[in-house]
């Protein structure tokens, strides 16, 4: 038997996912950190992105502390179960990654800057784990709410591909697709780091810089 137990890095079908709930999870009404609504409307002007690189508590630490990024959610993307339980997450039979929601001025910070934090914060030739993180749920993701992103975080992928490559890694994993539902994880998930600052983070990059941005001051490994 290997490592790691090939059912959990195997994603479920639309037919076997869990069929969810239509109640929406309850979140706080405040970013923890930054003070601003976790939930739109957002101020005009301002964009959205959407990330998954492994468990979302170092992700979304990663995200808040970026210059012009007015809020962080942690939630749950890419599958096929409508406001999914952690618990339910974490079966792997919801399709769902673990994701962070950023709400981003791009007059500010650009939308390829923040592939640049992303990129660098994990590694994304890791397939469905990160670290000893494993499951769909940690799978390395760009979901995208616009033609522009999509070929934004396509051209990214290309860019650090040719990067980790001359340093020795494999191939990108990094599934980059259409942003579908969005869901927030449970209350406790929110900046989680933020309210309990020695628990776990299991979020570690290759070392390699992304030619499209760098890691935000203070960042961590």
């Amino acid at each position: 038997m290997g490592l790691f137990s090939s059912s959990k890095q195997e994603m479920v079908t639309p037919a076997e996912a869990l069929p969810g709930r239509d109640q929406e999870m309850e979140v706080p009404g405040a970013h923890f950190v930054l003070g601003t609504p976790l939930r739109p409307p957002f101020p005009e002007g301002m964009e959205t992105a959407l990330f998954g690189l492994g468990c979302f508590w170092g992700a979304e630490r990663r995200f808040w502390q970026t210059d012009g990024v007015y809020s962080t959610a942690s939630g749950y993307a890419g599958g096929y179960t409508r406001n999914p339980t952690y618990e339910e997450v974490c079966t792997q039979k919801t399709g769902h990654a673990e994701v962070v929601l950023v709400v981003f001025d791009p007059a500010e910070v650009s939308y390829e800057d923040l592939l640049g934090v992303f990129f660098e914060s994990h590694d994304p030739t890791q397939l469905m784990r990160q670290g000893n993180d494993v499951g769909t749920q940690y799978r390395s993701v760009v979901l995208c709410g616009s033609d522009a992103q999509l070929a934004a975080a396509e051209a990214a992928r290309e860019r650090y591909q040719e990067a980790l490559s001359a340093a020795g890694y494999g191939r990108v994993v990094t599934e980059i697709e259409k942003a579908g539902p969005f869901y927030y994880a449970e209350d406790y998930h929110q900046q989680y780091l933020a309210k309990n600052p020695a628990g776990y983070c299991g979020l570690g990059g290759t070392g390699v810089s992304c030619p499209t941005g760098i890691l935000p001051a203070g960042g961590d490994s």
